[in-house]
């Protein structure tokens, strides 16, 4: 009979993230342990991570819905937590503590070259929204460090502000030099949103994720049919829980890429349903962390590094935050590295 218990903890981040939709100063997740009475002695452990302004099924009732899971794990275990779909960062937690429970209890949910610290994972390097000065310093470290490509959220300060800063970094940086990949969260206004994209692709970037809100199917398909800068579809993904749905959505919006977030899509399982259509609809797909801890970041660049993915993947030590839990995980260059 399976047991297993979730312990919360708070996240606190260095320095305030600056986001489209606000600035986080802490984040919360929870870490859950999964035994056999048989055998207390292994424990397989898993997170629940959620992000309060984006996860779908975050709400005040979110640790009671957690809490019944723990105490019914057996239960929800039968269905492979299928029955949790409406809850994936819950069903992505257990999905990760019973597969480590199943593979020994020593957190190496996927064993491969990475874990065994021959081969690394080429991530890029994220740029934090703020002033422009604290986004090129952030720029020229990650650069410094041997980072090629450079992910920068934008939509939060000025437009013009933001041209402004690309126009600096390509003036400093060519494309051969540096890719750099734009996320806006889904701020653009629709009506808006193919001007500013023309305007964006003068910078020579790779992509764009979630130009505009998801949800609107009919105007994200015009915008990835006639925008000039390929598009990444990001929160579109979010909360479409069907194999048909989801079909039916990457048809008729038919991006160049699609993004993983398994904390946010419901876990392993889920994120290879993505993939599977994905490459059968001929449209590329990287993967990337959601601001877990460093035990989930562990995991997912665990099972990242399976998927064989040669483009840069948004994964990375959890150095956001003064007080995370001990990581298995280091970066030398661009790459991720486990040890």
């Amino acid at each position: 009979m399976l047991r297993a218990s979730a312990e919360k903890k708070i996240l606190n981040f260095k320095r305030p993230a600056g986001t489209s939709r606000g600035v986080l100063t802490d984040k919360l997740c929870w870490i859950i342990k999964v035994w056999d009475e048989a055998s207390p002695h292994l424990v397989g452990v898993g997170e629940a991570s959620v992000i309060k302004t984006l996860s779908p099924d975050w709400s005040p009732n979110y640790e009671i819905k957690l809490a019944e899971v723990v105490q019914n794990i057996e239960y929800h275990k039968q269905s492979n937590f299928e029955d949790l779909k409406e809850f994936p960062s819950i069903k992505f937690g257990c999905e990760m503590a019973v597969i480590d429970l199943e593979s020994g209890g020593e957190q190496e949910y996927f064993s491969s070259p990475f874990t065994e610290g021959k081969e690394g994972i080429t991530i890029n390097g994220l740029i934090w929204m703020g002033e422009k000065s604290f986004m090129f310093d952030q720029i020229k470290s990650k650069l410094d460090a041997g980072f090629n490509c450079v992910k920068l959220k934008i939509g939060a300060i000025d437009f013009k502000e933001e041209i402004d800063l690309l126009k600096y970094i390509r003036s400093q940086f060519s494309s051969k030099e540096v890719e750099l990949r734009v996320d806006a969260n889904g701020a653009f206004e629709p009506s808006k949103a193919l001007e500013k994209l023309k305007t964006l692709n003068e910078f020579d970037l790779h992509s764009i994720e979630q130009p505009i809100k998801q949800g609107q199917w009919q105007q994200m398909a015009e915008l990835c049919a006639t925008s000039p800068l390929d598009i990444a579809l990001d929160e579109e993904l979010i909360g479409v829980t069907s194999q048909n749905e989801r079909e039916q959505m990457l048809r008729e919006i038919n991006p160049q890429y699609i993004i993983l977030k398994p904390s946010l899509l419901g876990g392993f399982a889920a994120s290879d349903q993505w993939i599977q259509l994905a490459e059968k609809l001929d449209i590329k797909w990287w993967i990337t962390s959601a601001l877990e801890s460093n035990v989930g970041l562990n995991a997912l660049a665990q099972y990242t590094f399976t998927k064989g993915n040669k483009l840069p993947q948004g994964l990375g030590t959890g150095q956001l935050f003064t007080n995370n839990l001990p990581s298995s995980l280091n970066i030398k260059g661009d790459k991720l590295y486990h040890h």
